[in-house]
């Protein structure tokens, strides 16, 4: 029995004839309803011809995440008073319910990647919408690249919705080729702002870690407003950890507290969906109520104002989801879910001041996400620089980088790019690029069920009292009970069941880097054990996080990245560990390890082989030349011994990174060839080229048109020291036009004044200066002039104090010069200071001196 009273509740109905009305004319839409107008729920019915007249269209509804998906799925099929299997079905990845029947299939965005990669004409699908478009998840993204691409190549006929919660739809339209954008207006009631800041600041959020100081503030916010409001209260947190430690401190709370993440199993989705059966509640959420979910009787929300975003550091191969502040687009969803039934309040812990300052929108996830499993979609669907898809952004040139170096070194791409053979079985298994590799490999190592085991384990992270032990985390999600145990048996029995189906390597498959099998590594490594097992899995998932124990706790990995352990890990004696999880905090210089196997030197040997190199390392360490033959796993040496007859371009290059690192001081300066060297400056800045510039940055960039024969030659930190800079530097004058000869005239090392001295110009400053006692100018009317620049006179008195500064003698001696002589002839009334110095011979000496001269 259809529930028609329902569907006509539905707000998105009044935009259902201009929906239609696009997708007859061309084919795409943009579809923008606020979260509850049943956009997610009766579109589909409609464009699938169950409800009214119509049709029947099959309808594939793409979502963001599991929960969306399935909720989806059962909320549809309750309206038309059935159960999901029948005409209404989902699929999501290790679950399938569908039946012959269905005609409307809701699917999270990796499967239909995954269904687009086999069939990219997605035979017998008429409409595709990509729901929640507006989260910018990097699946929902590449999804919506292939179909247009499908849709100009393959399938004309195929139409394309972009389903969005919010108004920011002009992007997708263009994309969709300046699609129709169709607008509902939702039941939105007033909702009132409560600025609910800590009484006390709070660390701001880096890495997983929240200050629990911010999570008891949000407990005690939501105590707060149990007692000041009416209704249900929805409290946003950004993860599973957060949710957990409120829940736990609104134990006692007059009211039932849910708890509603992707982990959360499916009874409490489905008690959180179907509302209110009497009594309050408290439903603590993550981001996924924003705009996936609706629940029911919710006239309160309490925001934390903090969301989980995927970051990557390719430079030391860490990526993890990190804390951030949530953006005021999110502000604005979960607020609205306040004022979906009736006027709301929403309570934002944080102050009003810094609202401003929230960036607008949340990061696109193809900016700052691993993209090896995006690089390896693209790949396989021909495109492996993605330059032809049809993306909102395109990914950094840098990220793509980095994942074309993952994806080689496992072997799903060839030397140009393109993917082969094992690279399309990886990209089936829906699992990242890396433990994809794993599971391949390590199936053949350990074998299938234990490698799918592990891999399980690595792709969703245990909760943390499994602790960071790998192999005890394997052996407790064996013998688990709890929700987490349930999804990864559920997830163990779908990857074996992959390797089962032929995905397993096999012929043609190349053997994991470092050759051979882990038998013939001669170390002590165990295949039928759980911990060499989980230990060579995970090292061959995150290679270049193998380590080696540097003491106390404290590991290097082989990208060049520090690790260390917590005080309590029992792993904290291991000689070597593969580390599964590690984050980083922005202030740290080591990386927390989370998740580690212990492993030995050979199992790291064979998991990371490709990282190994032996060759001569010449370097600048510790202020000298340091010459060694080293055996390398990456950033960790093996082995090291002395090399007494380096390669001369080594030691040059040593020396060059010396200078590079403590500075051109090494060589010797003295007072000219430092007086050059601003000579030069000066003429490269007032006259520009032939003059060359002699920054440091300059010099160091070009050593050997400066520096040569002297540096080839030296072989020690000495031998610099050696090196006359001076000589050196009058290499790089012009002498090849010629103009090197006017050094001289251009910028005078020395300036003769009227008393016959020869001052030397100081050329340091903005101007060069002159610093001459007063009575060696008399005579001179005119500030001499150096390349057209005026020099700045410094006029000393008789002591070599300062007694004025001028630019302009010509003024000095009308204006200045009296009251210089007022102040100094009975200070030094052995010197001449004569009314009108214009008429007096300059002098060096005394007025006696001079009568006698």
């Amino acid at each position: 029995m259809i529930r028609t009273e329902a569907l006509d509740r539905l707000p998105v109905r009044t935009a259902v004839p201009a929906l239609r009305e696009a997708l007859d004319d061309r084919g795409v839409a943009v579809l923008c309803a606020p979260p509850g107008t049943g956009k997610t729920t009766l579109v589909p019915l409609v464009l699938a011809g169950l409800t009214g007249r119509g049709p029947v269209r099959r309808v594939v509804v793409a979502e963001p995440r599991r929960i969306a998906a399935r909720a989806a799925a059962r909320r549809m099929a309750w309206l038309l008073g059935e159960r999901p299997g029948g005409r209404i079905g989902f699929t999501v990845r290790g679950e399938r319910v569908v039946g012959r029947d269905t005609v409307v299939e809701v699917v999270t965005t990796g499967v239909l990647l995954q269904r687009l990669q086999r069939d990219q004409e997605l035979a017998g699908v008429d409409v595709v919408i990509i729901d929640e478009c507006h989260e910018r998840h990097l699946d929902a993204d590449t999804v919506a690249a292939f179909l247009l691409d499908v849709r100009e190549t393959l399938r004309p006929d195929l139409r394309l919705v972009a389903a969005s919660a919010t108004t920011d739809a002009e992007g997708w339209a263009r994309l969709l080729g300046d699609a129709p954008v169709i607008e509902a207006q939702g039941v939105s009631h007033p909702v009132e702002v409560v600025w609910a800041p800590p009484a006390r600041p709070v660390k701001p959020p880096h890495g997983m870690r929240v200050d629990p100081a911010l999570l008891t503030h949000v407990a005690a916010t939501v105590r707060r407003a149990l007692a000041e409001r009416e209704g249900d209260v929805l409290c946003f947190l950004p993860g599973v950890g957060e949710i957990a430690r409120v829940a736990g401190q609104l134990s006692g709370a007059d009211a039932e507290v849910l708890q509603v993440h992707g982990r959360a199993p499916a009874a409490v989705q489905d008690a959180v969906l179907a509302g209110s059966s009497g009594g309050r509640r408290v439903v603590l959420a993550t981001s996924v109520a924003e705009s996936s979910l609706t629940v029911p009787g919710v006239r309160v929300v309490v925001d934390s104002g903090l969301a989980r975003e995927p970051r990557t550091d390719h430079a030391r191969g860490l990526s993890a989801l990190t804390t951030v502040r949530a953006s005021r687009a999110s502000g604005r969803q979960r607020a609205g879910r306040a004022g979906r039934e009736a006027p709301g309040a929403v309570y934002r812990c944080w102050d009003q001041a810094e609202d401003g300052r929230l960036a607008r929108f949340p990061a696109p996830e193809i900016k700052v996400a691993d993209l090896a499993a995006f690089a390896l979609q693209a790949a396989c669907w021909g495109d492996p620089g993605a330059s032809s898809l049809a993306l909102l952004d395109p990914p950094p040139a840098g990220a793509m980088g980095a994942a074309r170096e993952v994806l080689d070194a496992i072997g799903a791409v060839d030397g140009e790019g393109r993917v082969t053979d094992r690279g399309v079985r990886m990209s089936r298994l829906g699992l990242h690029p890396r433990l994809a590799r794993a599971l391949l490999d390590g199936a053949r190592e350990v074998g299938p069920r234990r490698a799918a085991e592990v891999v399980a384990l690595l792709s969703e992270e245990p909760p943390r009292e499994y602790g960071d032990d790998l192999a005890a985390a394997l052996r407790t999600a064996r013998r688990g009970q709890d929700g987490y145990a349930a999804r990864w048996k559920q997830e163990v029995r779908r990857l074996s069941s992959s390797l089962d189906s032929g995905s397993r390597a096999g012929s043609g498959d190349r053997p994991a880097p470092g050759g051979g099998s882990a038998s013939a590594s001669g170390g002590a490594w165990d295949s039928g054990s759980d911990d060499g097992a989980a230990g060579l899995v995970a090292a061959l998932a995150f290679p270049e996080r193998v380590a080696r124990a540097r003491g106390d706790g404290a590991f290097l990995m082989a990208s060049g990245t520090g690790a260390e352990l917590r005080d309590s890990s029992r792993l904290r004696s291991a000689p070597w560990l593969a580390v599964a999880v590690a984050d980083r905090p922005s202030h740290a210089a080591s990386a927390r390890v989370r998740l580690a196997a212990v492993i030995d030197e050979a199992t790291a040997l064979l998991a990371a082989g490709q990282l190994r190199k032996r060759g001569e390392e010449v370097r600048w360490v510790d202020g000298e030349v340091v010459a060694r033959s080293v055996d390398r796993l990456g950033a960790v040496e093996l082995a090291v011994r002395p090399l007494r007859r380096p390669a001369p371009e080594l030691v040059r290059g040593a020396l060059v990174e010396g200078l590079r690192r403590e500075g051109l001081g090494l060589l010797r300066w003295t007072r000219d060839s430092e007086q050059l060297r601003l000579r030069l400056a000066f003429l490269h800045r007032e006259l520009g080229a032939p003059w060359p510039d002699v920054s440091d940055e300059a010099l160091l960039a070009e050593t050997g048109a400066w520096l040569e024969p002297e540096l080839s030659r030296a072989r020690r930190r000495a031998d610099l020291g050696r090196i006359d800079a001076g000589q050196a530097l009058r290499r790089l004058l012009p002498w090849a036009t010629g103009e090197a000869v006017r050094l001289d005239e251009l910028a005078p090392e020395r300036i003769e004044v009227p008393s016959g001295s020869r001052i030397r110009v100081e050329y340091g400053g903005e101007q060069p200066v002159l610093a001459v006692k007063l009575q060696e100018l008399f005579g001179m009317g005119q500030t001499p002039r150096v390349a057209g620049v005026p020099v700045l006179v410094h006029l000393l008195s008789p002591a070599g104090r300062p007694a004025a500064v001028t630019a302009d003698l010509a003024s000095f001696w009308q204006e200045g010069y009296k009251a210089v002589r007022a102040e100094l002839r009975g200070r030094y009334p052995k010197h001449p200071w004569p009314e009108d110095p214009a008429t007096v011979p300059a002098t060096r000496f005394t007025s006696a001196r001079l009568k006698r001269s």
